[in-house]
């Protein structure tokens, strides 16, 4: 599967939910069996299938985001730092970018889900979530 932009995003953005520049960010580990849906999952907790195991925490980690804009190709893109996770051992599929509000899952809104194109395992070594290529939002 490709990565995506939750489609909830959009509306998130708005609304004034998600400020991209100053909000904090997230990203978590999931399985192969966790299956995104653009249309449907809106918040971290509709997603399933977190990694577990040793040198991550439930959750994920924090990611920053800088801002840019695109003028010849009339879009803004949206570039998340790369998340290391050291020393871990486990298998993951993809990462899922939220904005983190600090408390319950069902208050998170989530931002994309990035496909690692293939199952990644560490085994007591560094993790790298990485993600060089820009989430992009076109201008319509």
């Amino acid at each position: 599967m490709a990565s995506i932009n939750f489609t909830s995003v959009f509306d998130d953005m708005a609304r004034g939910n998600i400020n991209f520049a100053s909000d904090t960010f997230k990203a978590m580990l999931v399985t192969a069996s966790y299956v995104p849906n653009k249309d449907t999952h809106t918040k971290r907790s509709d997603v399933t299938n977190e990694v577990s195991g040793a040198g991550y925490t439930a959750g994920g980690a924090a990611t920053t985001c800088t801002v840019s804009k695109d003028t010849v190709n009339d879009r803004v893109e949206l570039t998340f730092s790369d998340v290391v996770w050291a020393n871990a051992s486990l298998t993951g599929r993809a990462a899922v970018i939220y904005k983190s509000r600090g408390g319950a899952a069902s208050a998170d809104e989530l931002v994309a889900y990035v496909d690692f194109g293939q199952d990644v395992t560490s085994t007591n070594g560094d993790f790298t979530a990485d993600f060089t290529t820009p989430l992009r939002i076109n201008n319509p």
